[in-house]
């Protein structure tokens, strides 16, 4: 015997298999749900006295493609069954159909109809009810805050009367911080000595010469009674030639050590959910500008939990504790690492650790 319904849903395919598999849910549009003691992937449907069912219903999880089958084993009172769920993405969202077949005892004629017709209820009615309270969960409220307006808000457009008198003040010193700044640099700039010089004598002449940053005069004949500015200004002033001053640094000096690289840095989320584990993804980024050849990431489960599937490292796994590496991460580059966790906890949404060089995992 076969028991079978669909129904067409504005609602995406990851939404409806939440709906489908995370055991709180499925107690508000389906029946309550208990999991079963010491049995993964194993649950307790509360569906006696619902229309068209006799007993409880034990469901254990055969086949799981998310987000599109999912395959149950269902035992009532002895009576076994296989239900089929499989969502397929339209346009508009997606596809449910349930197909329930029977494949050890059937039921009675008059469980059949209202058992067809309390899943249809529960598709085309309680279900979307579910998901549309889920969707508006995930709705932004927080734009209406300001108001509803197109127009950008105006940052310190005031009066004269309400400007900050301490920014003013600031304003000013920086002003004139600039102007001292620009007439020093203007002096540094002019000759020695901006007055015009008496003209020397015209029995007398001085040839500077410099030596080693200083500046010696030799007379190259019998300088008069009264020396000219010129030439006191030589042998007082000394040389402002850049070449003249000694450098500061050394021609030996060892250039600065290079700074120590960047560390390597990850970040975990939880890419999907279901009733007995989730899909975990970390990725792993190298900020500096070298390559790095080493890295590991150490990722602590719970008790009883264990990885399959994981996509972007090598990995190895010791009781709770699991280990990623990969390759050499490029200079700024990344890798990322997604793997799938069979947890025994109900509802478990995240490893209890993650840590890469000993820091913490960002997200977690």
């Amino acid at each position: 015997m076969e028991i079978g319904a669909q129904v067409e849903l504005s609602h995406p395919a990851e939404r409806v298999w939440r709906a489908l598999t995370d055991r709180e849910l499925l107690g508000r549009w389906f029946a309550e749900a208990e999991m079963v003691e010491g049995v993964p992937d194993r649950m307790l449907l509360h569906t006696a006295g619902l229309p068209g069912f006799e007993a409880n219903v034990e469901v254990e999880v055969t086949e799981r493609q998310e987000p599109d089958l999912l395959v149950l084993a269902c035992d009532e009172a002895g009576r076994l069954s296989e239900l089929t769920c499989t969502v397929t993405t339209t346009k508009q969202g997606c596809r449910l159909e349930l197909r329930e077949v029977s494949t050890h005892g059937a039921w009675s004629a008059e469980q059949h109809e209202p058992r067809e017709q309390q899943l249809r209820q529960a598709l085309t009615v309680r279900l979307p009810a579910i998901l549309d309270w889920l969707a508006f969960q995930q709705v932004d409220l927080r734009r209406a805050d300001g108001g509803m307006t197109a127009e950008l808000p105006l940052i310190g457009v005031r009066g004269r009367a309400g400007r900050n008198p301490r920014r003013r003040r600031t304003l000013v010193a920086v002003v004139a911080g600039a102007v001292v700044v620009a007439g020093t640099a203007a002096w540094v700039t002019l000759p020695p000595d901006s007055k015009p010089s008496a003209a020397p004598a015209p029995t007398a002449t001085a040839s500077p010469t410099v030596t080693a940053g200083t500046v010696t005069v030799a007379p190259t004949a019998t300088p008069s009674a009264r020396p000219s500015r010129t030439t006191a200004s030589a042998t007082t002033s000394p040389s402002r030639t850049p070449s003249a001053k000694p450098s500061r640094t050394p021609a030996s000096a060892a250039p600065p050590p290079p700074p120590p690289p960047a560390p390597v840095t990850a970040r975990y989320e939880t890419d999907s959910d279901r009733l007995f584990g989730y899909t975990g993804e970390i990725v792993v980024r190298n900020p500096g500008g070298a390559p790095v050849a080493d890295w590991a990431v150490v990722v602590t489960l719970a008790e009883g939990t264990t990885v399959d599937d994981v996509d972007g490292a090598n990995w190895r796994q010791d009781r709770q504790v699991i280990t990623f590496t990969g390759a050499a991460l490029a200079a700024g580059g990344s890798q990322t690492i997604s793997f799938d966790v069979r947890d025994s906890r109900p509802n478990a949404r995240e490893p209890e650790g993650c840590t890469i060089g000993g820091q913490q995992c960002a997200g977690l």
